[in-house]
């Protein structure tokens, strides 16, 4: 759990050393700056989503985690959690900004991909922490930037990834015949269509804002798809 520790210390420093660093940019170039960072969360969501070996891996992923998270209400209940949280904070420098786009976002990016899964085993198996202390510098660098765009809700994602790089540290001896490399590939599309959506949000393209919050259960899916999809084709 070491490295762990190490990766969540490291977003919060970067989360606060953003919003310290963040509140002395001018509301003008704020703006601005959300912007591009807007574009970069476009561009991550497109690398990831292409890498997939099968769209329709993500397409059925995307429709039956939306099903699921529509009936048990996640957006709702997330942004309704960020809203009390935003509303403690109002009045101070860690109230402003997109508080759940900025959590949604810097979960998926801290939380979903192969260093994060690699790296958690790696850390759990065989105590080997180079890979998760790599992520960590890069995630550090990310919050920062994030947290000055975005604000505080960047903060919070360091719950994130301790809940799910622990977790997997802690069950590596059971994850790692799970989340095989094919697997993490698609886990990686999935989540990075969903960058693709949370990009729009803070783009404003849209009148409609995209509830990234009832996808979020199918970044999980791809590891029933493939054990559940080996077992009909032998059926058939």
């Amino acid at each position: 759990m070491t490295a762990v520790l190490i990766n969540v210390v490291t977003v919060l420093l970067g989360s606060v050393m953003g919003l310290l660093f963040g509140s002395r940019i001018k509301e003008s170039y704020s703006q601005e700056i959300m912007m591009g960072i807007a574009l970069c969360t476009f561009v991550i969501g497109v690398q990831s989503a292409i890498k997939t070996s099968n769209i329709l891996i993500v397409m059925v992923c995307m429709v039956i985690g939306t099903v699921i998270g529509v009936a048990l209400k996640l957006d709702d209940r997330m942004n309704g959690a960020s809203d009390r949280i935003k509303e403690r904070l109002k009045g101070t420098r860690f109230g402003k900004g997109p508080f759940a786009e900025a959590f949604m976002t810097t979960t998926m990016l801290f939380c979903i991909g192969t260093m994060t899964v690699i790296g958690s085993i790696e850390a759990g198996l065989n105590h080997n922490y180079d890979i998760l202390i790599a992520k960590s510098i890069m995630d550090f660098i990310s919050s920062l930037i994030f947290s000055a765009a975005l604000g505080a809700g960047v903060m919070l994602s360091a719950v994130s990834v301790l809940v799910i790089e622990g977790g997997i540290a802690l069950l590596a001896s059971v994850a790692s015949p799970i989340l095989t490399a094919e697997v993490v590939t698609e886990m990686s599309a999935v989540g990075g269509t969903m960058f693709i959506g949370m990009a729009i949000n803070l783009l404003g393209i849209s009148d409609k804002r995209i509830r990234i919050g009832n996808m979020l259960p199918g970044i999980f899916l791809p590891i029933l798809y493939f054990p559940l999809a080996a077992w009909l084709g032998g059926l058939f």
